[in-house]
């Protein structure tokens, strides 16, 4: 079985960056720039904010994070927003979620310039991506970071039945428009499965592709997938596990040793989609710095 390697893409990717940041650097005087806002003190957001912010400077970006207490006014946080959409050395505006029940998050997602929404999550981008329109959006990037692994092992698409489990706004739903896309990556005929679909094994054990982003430890088992599928797992799941030091270990949303069995190829977890997303995001801050720059 091939394993997917996500980890393994996502240096390579951060090396092919760098070297653009530095090409750039050397021709225009300037650096593409990312700012985070995390509002609050929630202990994995805080880490992953670190992660993206670590991640800019080893490969030549400008990083900022602005930190809000829980307690922010949602007016607050659009008039930072605004203040960024406004700033030319920002090209990338990143607002991490989930955020405090008094800001709405929709209100967030259409405040920040489409142009800098490197997140892909605003309705215009979403759009451009469901006509077809790849070169003039930005896409989301936990699912680019999946069409990207999927181009690099060169894991056969076209004609293919590619099926998604779930349907969220950031995972599912563009997910299931990129496998549609008529892309070398792509070109599928998809299913969408979620929590109301009934018998979901009759679905899945027709995939040749399955991609499972349903947020439930190990729900796919070895009966659900068809021998020789590829499956991408994009689940982050914490267990409780007595042999472990922490007491706990981290699983997908498939029962990876089961289907590893039979599968044709797997990413794992960790170390399969998780670190493309980071990855992709910094792509996406450099597209948007090119775009901003003519390049």
């Amino acid at each position: 079985m091939l394993i997917i390697d996500g980890k393994k893409v996502s240096l390579v990717m951060k090396e092919e960056l760098k070297t653009s940041v530095e090409s750039y650097r050397s021709i225009t005087g300037k650096v593409p720039g990312l700012t985070v806002i995390i509002v609050g003190s929630d202990p994995a957001s805080q880490v992953y904010v670190r992660n993206k912010a670590k991640t800019c400077k080893e490969i030549g970006m400008n990083s900022s994070v602005i930190e809000m207490p829980e307690d922010t006014p949602e007016a607050h946080l659009l008039e930072v927003i605004a203040s960024l959409n406004a700033d030319p050395a920002v090209h990338g505006i990143l607002v991490q979620q989930p955020l405090p029940k008094q800001i709405d998050e929709f209100a967030v997602t259409m405040a920040i310039d489409p142009e800098k929404d490197v997140d892909g999550f605003h309705p215009e981008n979403l759009g451009k991506l469901v006509m077809g329109e790849l070169d003039k959006c930005f896409v989301s990037c936990t699912p680019y970071g999946i069409l990207e692994l999927i181009g690099r092992y060169g894991i056969e698409t076209s004609g293919k039945h590619c099926v998604v489990i779930g349907r969220s706004n950031i995972v599912g739903k563009p997910m299931a428009n990129l496998m549609l896309q008529k892309l070398k990556e792509s070109n599928c005929t998809v299913t969408v499965c979620h929590s109301a679909t009934k018998d979901i094994a009759s679905h899945t054990r027709q995939a040749d592709i399955l991609i499972a982003a349903i947020g439930r430890a190990k729900f796919v088992t070895a009966d659900m997938v068809k021998p020789g599928a590829v499956v991408i797992d994009v689940g982050i799941n914490r267990i409780e596990d007595p042999t472990t030091k922490s007491g706990t270990r981290l699983v997908g949303d498939v029962d990876y040793e089961a289907i590893s069995a039979t599968a044709s190829a797997m990413t794992p977890v960790p170390g399969g989609v998780g670190p493309m997303t980071i990855a992709m995001l910094l792509k996406n801050t450099l597209h948007s710095f090119e775009r901003a720059n003519g390049l």
